[in-house]
């Protein structure tokens, strides 16, 4: 199922921590792990983290920004089911 969290399996938790962090706004790797930790209390390790977005990426759900700086930030994408009815900006 391509539209629900059922295709994450067992990833589904920090698809859905990162998803809530960048709801906020674009934020790079660190910045998510720093907010999902204020927000829940949980830590991440980077290796999860960036598993997670690479699946949420594939999944359309979440795309890297452009930019010249050696950190690359992250926004959640048009195709996550969660922004039906929203504006994604492209």
């Amino acid at each position: 199922m391509h539209g629900g969290l059922n295709g994450l399996g067992r990833f589904a938790d920090p698809s859905l921590l990162i998803l809530t962090s960048l709801a906020d706004g674009p934020k790079h790797g660190y910045a998510i792990m720093t907010d999902v930790v204020a927000f829940s209390g949980i830590s991440m390790e980077p290796g999860t983290l960036y598993g997670a977005l690479s699946r949420l990426e594939r999944r359309g759900w979440v795309r890297p920004l452009a930019t010249g700086e050696r950190r690359r930030p992250y926004e959640i994408a048009g195709a996550w089911p969660g922004r039906a009815g929203q504006d994604d900006g492209s």
